[in-house]
């Protein structure tokens, strides 16, 4: 319709909702709200072990027994040395539950914080921020472990025991791309949550964490089965981050392949929050 001018009326503003634009300035703002993500994050780990005497120590006594007590089954039951095997589980479990409790915490994160995405005029990254947040809370206190195994059982530990830090940050990029993916996709599809938990569980078995490579030999069958164990993404998080604090060298193509997973997920992840950031608060 013509304006009463006779003129043509100016086309109606293109929304920027659903641009990388607005997916990255989220996730920008949302670090910059640091205080309330580190408070949200450290009342978590308070809340979940409030009235307990022990309080959050009690991550650090559960991730201790069960290292030990795997360490010292399987370590038996395949014949390793102990010195190496209870350091090797030890710092494999502390490892894998930070990727799994990012995994399942992660995908239940809008669905878990309904009230306070629809109250809290916040970015949505928030919330992927305290996760991994908590999850950096709980692998300190279960970093203390490694510290008091590594005074029993020392390790020949060199420079690369450094690489330990870029590893870390990778870690946590990684958590954060997971915690976006598939809590979207969680809180559309209740069933992913499920569908999670169960493949977190079967993976955690098909990792090289209570068992080790080094049981493989060098005959064909034994060379197969290591190729299948390389197909498993998990199997090089662990051992560019737990091979330098075990004082071994890491190969160069387990951090290639690192590197290629985090940038295939954070590019999912700014897909994700380009297209589906809006749609969340309607969605939970």
């Amino acid at each position: 319709m013509a304006n009463p001018d006779g003129g043509i009326p100016p086309a109606p503003p293109v929304s920027d909702s659903r641009t990388f634009a607005r997916g990255l300035k989220d996730l920008i703002d949302g670090f910059r709200d640091s205080e309330l993500w580190l408070h949200l994050g450290w009342t978590d780990i308070r809340q979940r072990y409030k009235r307990s005497v022990l309080g959050p120590l009690w991550i650090t006594v559960a991730t201790a027994v069960t290292a030990v007590a795997m360490g010292l089954l399987y370590g038996e039951l395949f014949g390793q040395n102990i010195h190496y095997f209870l350091p090797y589980v030890a710092l494999g479990l502390m490892f894998w539950n930070f990727i799994a409790d990012s995994i399942k915490e992660g995908s239940v994160v809008f669905s878990t914080n309904e009230g306070l995405i629809k109250q809290l005029p916040a970015p949505i990254s928030v919330h992927v921020y305290r996760v991994v947040w908590r999850q950096l809370i709980i692998f300190a206190h279960n970093i203390v472990i490694y510290v008091v195994i590594l005074i029993v059982f020392p390790q020949p530990l060199n420079w690369s025991a450094l690489l330990f830090f870029p590893a870390m940050a990778l870690f946590v990029l990684n958590a954060i791309w997971v915690t976006i993916v598939f809590g979207v996709m969680a809180t559309r599809f209740r069933d992913i949550g499920q569908l999670l938990t169960t493949a977190v569980q079967l993976v955690f078995f098909l990792t090289p964490i209570i068992w080790s490579t080094k049981t493989f030999n060098g005959n064909g069958q034994m060379s197969e089965r290591m190729r299948l164990v390389e197909l498993n993404p998990m199997y090089h998080y662990l051992d560019i981050s737990r091979g330098p604090l075990l004082g071994q060298s890491v190969a160069a193509y387990h951090w290639y392949v690192v590197l290629a997973c985090t940038a295939v997920g954070c590019t999912a992840a700014m897909l994700v929050m380009r297209n589906y950031r809006a749609r969340v608060a309607y969605w939970v």
